[in-house]
């Protein structure tokens, strides 16, 4: 419809050790306005992170303007893992802050958490400063520096 404001896509993705705290936030952003697409895993059962990271990867770089959430224990493997897929610039946040600055200069597209590091309270204020900050896209000194990271 005319008007209509269009909902945020976001790809969510975790590994067994992520797996509550992805269904948490799920459900969480489900509730707002949100199009969340859960990639798995689907159960505890253990799982490799490097799958789910490609697979939350692949969908946010085929939908420009998507997000995507990864969680595994630390967030960590999931960083490295979703940081070397084309067109992915994954943060580690551990903070509001560093949610905020990865979006605003860095156009971060994917954030990663770590579930046996964090309470999920503080995943969620994460989460939310991170969908919810722009991109700096009128700061030329961001805007060159991100075209660097995407030649790499």
């Amino acid at each position: 419809m005319i008007g209509e404001k269009k909902k945020k896509l976001i790809f969510a993705g975790s590994d067994h050790a992520g797996f509550k705290a992805k269904e948490e936030l799920k459900n969480y952003l489900g509730g707002k306005d949100f199009d969340v697409t859960d990639l798995g895993c689907f159960s505890e059962e253990p799982c490799d992170y490097p799958d789910i990271a490609r697979e939350v990867g692949e969908k946010v770089y085929e939908h420009a303007g998507s997000f995507g959430i990864l969680i595994c224990g630390s967030g960590v493997g999931m960083s490295m893992a979703a940081n070397k897929m084309k067109g992915i610039r994954a943060v580690l946040a551990s903070s509001e802050e560093i949610a905020e600055l990865s979006r605003r200069h860095n156009d971060a597209n994917v954030v990663t958490l770590g579930a046996r590091v964090m309470e999920i309270g503080l995943m969620k204020k994460i989460v939310d400063k991170f969908l919810s900050t722009d991109f700096e896209k009128g700061e030329e000194r961001h805007v060159k520096r991100v075209e660097k990271m995407n030649v790499m």
